[in-house]
């Protein structure tokens, strides 16, 4: 796929039902964090799709409020990279352009059927896409927003570096996710889960500071969201 701008139509229906190669490769990944292959996002994903509102819509949707309110304000073009079965989707003003990508397929066909029943005219394009490899120019969005994403892809700091090119200056990139706690109850399950990390698709031992202290993305906001303050919500403006 080449580089393609937002504006140049909606495309969602044509380019989302077509698979991705997948990578075997294992990245390389921080000291102590759980390590993630492409593959086994796909594989874990495609075992969650069928499965996955039913499962995560409760729990994550005070995060996704949180995040798309935000992006709201702002309004414009916005990515949603990780758009997975497209949960958020209905939450974003109708006047914006919405696009979303995903690594999984599967996923985003379900993302897709939300878009044709709910007569989504906002979304733009919904892509088959790597976050850390993304088909679009330099500073093409006002907003990305990257919910429960970040610790279930193989190369964080590729996601990062992509999310932040995309951007527009004085854009802004938001963030809702679980990191690594440091301390209280939530550790030890952390620590039991992560040898079984590549069969959920998920790196539950990544910590916030691997994606802070950038130069390029400026930390505006910081808070805990619901359920149980589980989740935090980073909002940064691109510099």
């Amino acid at each position: 796929m080449t580089a393609s701008s937002p504006s140049d139509g909606p495309d969602w229906a044509a380019r989302q039902p077509r698979d991705i190669p997948a990578a075997a490769a294992v990245h390389d990944t921080r000291a102590g964090e759980a390590t993630l292959t492409d593959r086994a996002v796909k594989n874990a994903y495609r075992r969650w799709a069928p499965i996955y509102d039913m499962i995560f819509g409760a729990p994550t949707h005070w995060g996704r409020v949180a995040a798309t309110e935000r992006a709201n304000r702002i309004g414009g073009s916005i990515l949603e990279a990780g758009v997975g079965t497209g949960l958020a989707l209905p939450l974003y003003r109708r006047d914006a352009k919405v696009t979303g990508i995903d690594l999984s397929i599967p996923m985003l066909t379900r993302a897709a059927d939300k878009v044709r029943r709910r007569k989504l005219d906002n979304v733009q394009c919904l892509a088959g896409m790597d976050a850390g490899k993304l088909a679009f120019a330099d500073a093409s969005f006002d907003v990305v927003v990257a919910m429960f994403v970040i610790t279930v892809v193989p190369d964080p700091d590729a996601v990062m570096d992509e999310i932040a090119r995309v951007t527009k200056p004085g854009g802004t990139v938001i963030f809702v996710n679980h990191f690594k706690s440091e301390g209280g109850a939530w550790g030890p399950v952390e620590k039991a889960i992560k040898p079984v990390s590549e069969t959920l698709g998920w790196n539950p031992t990544m910590p916030m500071s691997r994606i802070m202290g950038r130069r390029d993305l400026v930390l505006k906001e910081h808070i805990k969201v619901a359920p149980l303050r589980l989740f935090t919500l980073l909002r940064f403006e691109k510099a």
